[in-house]
């Protein structure tokens, strides 16, 4: 399966971050089939995380940290993505990386999105990926998008301020509403008129979005898991989110983590999975979730 990786806990970075003072060590839970990690490297000193469909990536002190499935060489960090990266993201099985204002990417390469652009290569202040397609967020609020999706609306050629890569359609921020496009079956593109004014945060999963507003989440699209029906837990206090395959993860003001939607692989169990707050940064991708606490060994 494919898997939808992360966004945000501010509008520029593309997976859910910690802030550069907050670091801290990895907790994962879910599907383990092909992932068995994290490693020891990562039991400390992360900013960010983003899980990806078979393998999950991380930063720590600008180096590049990625574990998981290797079938397409996506675990063998390129010496550039050893030192001055300052933001990260996992797709279906690619990586990319975010190096002074340029993209690194690698791995799996079947639609060219392991390959960067000329457009991508400086000026970029922002990436996203979780399948099969990127984003690249350019200074001025310009996106580019390469890989299995290429198309840009003329409504986000300038002005951005976020976005967010999912299955087949992208989401992007400008002031304050949601702009949407791609594939639309379940009208995971249909912005609804409350995301569009007062939005903080997007999220694109696989065939549903999410939007944060006011600290209170806002879904729409695919629904067969429920990951569009928003929980009364999400209603405030939020401050980041994150979009998975089916379903979705909020971090809120407390450093709580909720949990919503599919749940087959007790993915939507943080705490019965001995995950507790409180946390820094969350990631949900295919049934399978990261999320990093500052003590990874304090007990709930």
């Amino acid at each position: 399966m494919l898997a939808a990786a992360a966004l945000v806990v501010t509008p520029f970075v593309p997976a859910a971050s910690a802030s550069a003072e907050d670091t801290g060590g990895v907790l994962a839970w879910g599907l383990t089939y092909y992932i068995m990690g994290p490693p020891p490297e990562a039991s400390e000193g992360l900013s960010a995380v983003s899980m990806g469909s078979l393998d999950a990536i991380g930063l720590k002190a600008g180096q590049v940290l990625v574990w998981g499935d290797n079938n397409f060489g996506q675990t063998e960090v390129p010496e550039a993505a050893m030192s001055g990266v300052s933001a990260v993201s996992a797709g279906w099985a690619h990586e990319l990386a975010l190096k002074n204002g340029g993209v690194l990417a690698w791995g799996n390469n079947w639609y060219g999105q392991a390959e960067v652009p000329a457009d991508a290569k400086s000026g970029v202040v922002a990436i996203s990926t979780s399948e099969l397609h990127n984003l690249a967020l350019k200074e001025g609020g310009r996106v580019v998008s390469w890989g299995l999706r290429t198309d840009v609306p003329a409504a986000a050629m300038s002005g951005v301020t976020a976005v967010s890569a999912g299955g087949d359609h992208s989401l992007a921020l400008k002031n304050g509403g949601v702009i949407a496009w791609g594939g639309d079956s379940f009208g995971q593109a249909d912005v609804p008129a409350d995301a569009k004014s007062g939005v903080t945060a997007i999220s694109a999963g696989h065939q549903h979005s999410l939007a944060l507003k006011d600290g209170r989440v806002i879904a729409w699209g695919r629904d067969d898991n429920h990951q569009a029906e928003v929980p009364d837990t999400v209603q405030s206090d939020v401050v980041a989110i994150d979009a998975g395959w089916t379903f979705n993860l909020a971090l809120k003001s407390n450093g709580d983590v909720v949990a919503w939607g599919s749940n087959d692989q007790m993915e939507g169990d943080p705490l019965g999975n001995g995950i507790c707050g409180p946390l820094l940064a969350v990631s949900a991708g295919d049934r399978y979730s990261v999320v990093l606490k500052a003590d990874p060994t304090a007990p709930c």
